[in-house]
């Protein structure tokens, strides 16, 4: 019976029906079909208590770097290897422990957080009766009760409230951050029910789409059956939904509201999926880098093991009489042999790739994340809030970032609208724009209205039915204040005491500037909106249906019945989407106004009406009603309705409204400009109020030669012509500062498909070469998927830049996500941007730190991280391979086994960790002062191939003198003061000294910034490997089966020549580095190396000045300031 309102969803299936209070339908009506659903149990957690282990442990080595330590110790436990499996399963162990406490704890506390939501207490209406019962326990279907204050338990629809007009204020804070009410709508057949009984006797199913995690889409609809009548089908949208996890407030209690989706089900939990990883480009370098150390690992395995057949080739060598081999080793197979000789020497240089380096870098990242959110610089005193960090896997791509995609309102501007002037017919007003009589200056050709009641001029009708228009075509909540200085009233001074609420500050600013006209909005009551008119006359509306704005019309429009009976479509919108459906009206004076106040930078929009007659208005209501029931496809059948009810219009006038610029934003884009970024504004604005912003934001200066590849332009000229112009001009006149400005229309038709083959070339290139050439871009009348398009085809060009893009609203997410790194501003459009972004904060001048001082820091440190780590195992690993040309290749180690095992994980791990979350190589103030250093660490400057060549040359370099010096030392027989020679054990101590001093030392020639920690870690770390080597060789250990390392230390430590050696040989090997530094800053130095420079000559002018008016006073160094991170 129902099946006739919605032809052709009889096959459609992905929909469910929910029994309002788990009652069947009356017999006649469709079949009874039990669907089962989850419970409402929430589960955010990964683990039980019976699967952890087993799923951490798939997770773990699921990462390369682990399954490979893995297939290394599973070697040492199946054949004879050199070394101890312990060398190999120890540091794994380790990794794996601390990384499977860190994500259990972490798992805990989620398990605690559903705990106690999953218990919290629910009423539920049963029989009649509210039963209390546990949120776990809902299931769908259940009519649920709840009370101001109370959060919703899962998603609701809405069916009474304890207000008369069926509406509930609800905020959404805890889902998109907004703390506005919001209005939501009861059923108009069930909006009546008072009592629990009235709404137990309902007698209705739901049929609603599947669950969608889109928190503002609903398609659903109700059917309400009634004694021996016909039922009756209501429509269901986003506005009769109440979702789980917001909030009830200003109204007492809602009666009778039904479960449709529970548990994870909910659009709350849908929205917890995790956004597609992002990869940094530090990360793909260090994936790079240890394919590189794996082809070398292989190669010395394969190496050696070749060579020592070779050697072994002469029968004399073949079996030494102190290495007799068994009869087994006799009879196997040579192929065999051989393998498993390569397998040994894999197992003994393995430690060439840094297994720890993985666990450093995300202790470093997640840590390193906590600076942002600690920046006082960054907190915001208006909002409360600073800075949020989302994910801290791109903390390093802060500091690469080429391209910075913006948007423009709420993001570049403040999103604080105020009322400027609105124009009517040709006539424009502007509040209080007469003073004692007299016009102002500012309106000398325009004719001017008073504000005041008693204006000088009669108002005409148009001008009437504008203003009427502009009161009543909105969304605006009217919020009252019963109290004024202490009493309650409803009118003050003849005026009502009452504040505007809106989701959109546009609407806010139009219906304010309207009050100050003359022309009040007083409230919506019982579905008629109230106005105020300058005769202080009260006018009553009905409301009769609402075509919201969406970003595709970029128009919303009302229908509306007068007193008198007449029937009225009021609709504002972009000029763009108005002036092409205008019949009539003084079109070109409005437009003419139009473009002045977008060329001032004012938002405009235009204002137009058209009166419907009764057969008109009941075929308006049969489509939208048609489309409103729809399950399928709702939001284009009601396009389309939309489409043909919004048409034949009277144009009225048009509106300008000022969005300020943001406190400090010009500052920010010219840092921008002068760290090497290039900066684009996409914006959904006409060009020319666009265009006014970037020259007021200093995106375009005076001198800016601007490029316009635009609708009008090429409706003049062929696209191909006007591209092909534009990149002669470019690559003509490369010396200028070209701007270019491009329109959504010309963008679409760029970036389309040729259809003519190859005739006229790849518009994309053209269009990108012409890009590269300019210094700014700003793109404007952008629909939401054309910016993430525009971000996709930067990214995607041959240089592959690493892209940022900000935003601050709804519309900005799909460019947030689609960048490399996308950062949210908390602003007046919700939160959704800042929900889906990498990073949030609270204004858009806060992006010059961000980038600047964070993004460059985090750079730096993560690369000598990573550099370094590759730097010391290539200095540990290095000495063992020629250890073997020493040892006739039989895979005999270098260095004990708690050595090979401490080495990375206690020697040499704590102080590279602390360098990469505090240093400093410059100050924060300089990096601000300067933002051309940014230019320094470009295009992953310091993870080239060259540099990192450079690395793995030098860790080779000090290797060998590591290696070769103590050998050569050791060819002395009269090494120890009493004549007795030292064994393998010292040869490989003395080695092992050398290097963990060396690589230690060479992190500290490297600090720039040091504090007391600094001092503690690197200088305990090496007090920590001496002790413990005192420790390790002066104590006979019961659990070793082995005493190899006895008095092995103190042995080298009593000798001189020792001593001299090991001074000698850090000296040697930290001398090339010391040299080439001093020769580069000598030489070519960079901008970082001359802001050092000039760092320290003002420490040192400081220093001179405190010394000389306040010597007690202790100077302040530009290195040794504390973090101010």
């Amino acid at each position: 019976m129902i099946r006739r309102y919605c032809v052709g969803e009889e096959n459609w299936v992905d929909s469910r029906t929910v029994y309002i209070g788990h009652k069947e339908p009356p017999p006649g009506a469709e079949a009874y079909i039990p669907q089962r659903y989850p419970d409402n149990r929430i589960v955010s957690s990964k683990y039980t208590f019976w699967n952890f282990i087993p799923k951490n442990l798939f997770e773990q080595f699921r990462r390369i770097a682990n399954f490979y330590f893995l297939v290394i110790f599973l070697v040492q436990l199946i054949i004879d290897t050199p070394t101890s499996p312990v060398t190999s399963g120890l540091p794994l162990f380790f990794v794996i422990t601390v990384t499977a406490i860190k994500q259990g704890y972490e798992d805990w506390l989620r398990h605690k957080a559903d705990c106690s939501i999953n218990e919290c207490p629910v009423d539920v209406v049963q029989q009649g009766k509210v039963v209390r019962t546990q949120s776990h326990k809902l299931r769908v279907g259940d009519i649920v009760m709840v009370r101001e204050d109370e959060t919703f338990p899962c998603d609701l629809i809405l069916l009474s409230s304890s207000r008369h007009d069926g509406t509930c204020y609800v905020t959404t804070a805890s889902l998109d951050g907004e703390s506005s009410h919001k209005t939501y709508y009861a059923v108009p057949d069930t909006m009546a029910f008072r009592t629990e009984q009235e709404v137990d006797s309902l007698h209705a199913t739901i049929e609603c789409e599947q669950p969608q995690p889109d928190l503002y889409k609903f398609v659903g609809r109700i059917n309400i059956y009634r004694d021996k009548e016909e039922p009756v089908a209501r429509p269901l949208g986003a506005e009769n939904l109440l979702l789980r996890g917001a909030t009830l407030k200003n109204t007492q209690h809602i009666y009778g509201t039904v479960a449709v989706y529970t548990g994870m089900e909910t659009k709350m939990a849908l929205n917890y999926q995790s956004k597609s990883q992002k990869r940094s480009a530090v990360e793909k370098s260090m994936n790079a880098f240890l394919v590189v150390y794996l082809c070398i690992l292989i190669s010395k395995a394969v190496i050696n093991t070749v060579l020592k057949y070779a050697w072994q080739w002469s029968p004399d060598r073949d079996e030494p009489w102190y290495n007799h081999r068994t009869e087994n080793e006799r009879q196997r197979h040579m192929v065999i042999r051989a393998f498993t000789d390569f397998l040994a020497f894999m197992v003994l240089f393995n430690y060439i790739i840094p297994v720890s380096m993985y666990v450093t870098v995300e202790m470093q990242k997640f840590l390193g994340s906590y600076f942002i959110t600690w920046d006082e610089d960054m907190f915001d005193e208006e909002l409360g809030e600073g800075a949020q960090v989302n994910t801290s896997d791109l903390n390093e791509e802060l500091g690469q970032v080429e391209y910075v995609f913006t948007d423009k309102t709420g993001t570049l501007t403040e999103n604080n609208m105020e009322f400027i002037e609105c124009c009517v017919d040709g006539n424009v007003y502007i509040p209080h724009a007469i003073c004692n009589g007299q016009i102002l200056s500012a309106a000398s050709s325009i004719d001017m209205i008073d504000s005041s009641p008693g204006g000088y001029r009669r108002v005409s009708e148009h001008e009437d039915l504008f203003f009427r228009a502009l009161c009543l075509c909105h969304t605006v909540q009217v919020k009252e204040e019963e109290t004024v200085d202490g009493i309650k009233r409803g009118i003050h001074q003849g005026r009502p005491t009452s504040f505007y609420i809106s989701s959109s500050p546009d609407e806010v600013a139009l219906v304010e500037g309207m009050k100050r006209l003359g022309y009040t909005y007083l409230r919506l009551k019982d579905n008629y909106m109230e106005i105020l008119n300058k005769d202080d006359e009260i006018e009553r509306f009905e409301l009769l249906h609402v075509l919201n704005f969406d970003s595709v019309r970029r128009r919303m429009s009302v229908i509306v019945k007068s007193s008198s009976g007449e029937y009225l479509l009021f609709c504002k919108g972009a000029d763009s989407s108005i002036f092409p459906r205008v019949v009539s009206g003084k079109v070109e004076q409005v437009k003419a106004r139009v473009e002045q106040n977008a060329v001032e930078g004012l938002r405009t929009l235009c204002v137009a009406y058209r009166r419907l007659s009764e057969t008109e208005y009941e075929e308006a209501c049969h489509h939208l009603s048609q489309a409103k029931l729809a399950l399928q496809d709702r939001e284009q059948r009601l396009a389309q309705a939309y489409d043909i009810i919004e048409r034949d219009f009277v144009l009225l006038g048009a509106t300008a409204v000022e969005d300020r610029l943001q406190e400090k934003a010009a500052d920010t884009i010219e840092s921008l400009h002068k760290a090497g970024m290039k900066v684009w504004v996409l914006t959904g604005d006409k060009m020319e109020t666009a265009a006014a912003t970037c020259y007021a934001s200093k995106l375009f200066r005076r001198s800016t030669q601007i490029l316009e590849l635009t609708k009008k332009r090429t409706e003049e000229q062929s696209l191909h012509d006007v591209l092909f112009e534009l990149n002669r001009t470019v690559l003509r006149q490369h010396c200028l500062d070209f701007g270019l400005i491009i329109d959504g229309a010309t963008l679409s038709a760029v970036l389309k498909p040729n259809q003519e083959g190859a005739g006229h070339g790849n518009y994309r290139e053209i269009f990108l070469e012409i890009c590269r050439n300019c210094s700014a871009v700003l793109c404007c009348r952008m629909a939401p998927l054309q910016k993430a398009q525009i971000v996709k085809l930067i990214k995607a060009s041959k240089e592959h830049p690493i892209t940022l893009a900000i935003g601050d609203g709804a519309n900005d997410v799909s460019m947030i996500l689609e960048a490399h790194v996308g950062i949210g501003i908390m602003g007046k459009e919700g939160r959704q941007a800042a929900r889906n972004s990498d990073y949030a904060i609270p204004k858009f001048k806060h992006l010059k730190k961000m980038l600047l001082v964070h993004g460059h820091y985090y750079y730096i440190r993560i690369a000598e991280l990573v550099q370094y780590f590759f730097y010391k195992n290539v200095c540990f690993i290095f000495p063992q391979f020629l250890y073997q040309f020493f040892c006739g290749f039989s895979q005999q180690p270098l260095y004990d086994t708690a050595y090979l095992t401490l080495y990375n994980i206690s020697f040499t791990s704590l102080p590279i960790l602390l360098y990469s979350l505090v240093e400093q190589h410059v100050t924060i103030e300089t990096l601000k002062r300067e933002p051309s250093l940014y230019r320094d660490i470009a295009k992953n400057s310091l993870l080239r191939w060259p540099v990192f060549l450079y690395w793995t040359c030098l860790g080779v370099f000090d290797a060998v003198i590591f290696f070769f010096g103590a050998y050569f030392l050791f060819d002395n027989t009269t090494f120890t003061s009493n004549g007795q020679m030292f064994g393998n054990w010292t040869f490989g101590t003395l080695v092992f000294t050398v290097l963990v001093f060396t690589v230690t030392l060479k992190l500290a020639l490297d600090t720039h910034h040091w504090t007391w920690i600094n001092h503690f870690v690197i200088w305990g770390s090496l007090l920590f490997y001496v002790i413990f080597s005192l420790l390790w060789g002066g104590i006979i250990w019961p659990f070793l089966n082995y005493q190899r390392m006895y008095y092995v230390f103190m042995q080298m430590l009593s000798s001189g020549p020792a001593w001299l050696s090991i001074i000698l040989l850090i000296t040697v090997s930290l001398l090339p580095d010391v040299i080439k530094k001093v020769l580069c800053r000598a030489i070519c130095p960079t901008a970082t190396e001359r802001a050092q420079v000039g760092c320290w000559h003002q420490h040192d002018n400081e220093t001179e000045a405190l010394n000389f008016i306040a010597p007690i006073r202790p100077p302040s160094s530009c290195f040794l300031s504390p973090p101010a991170e």
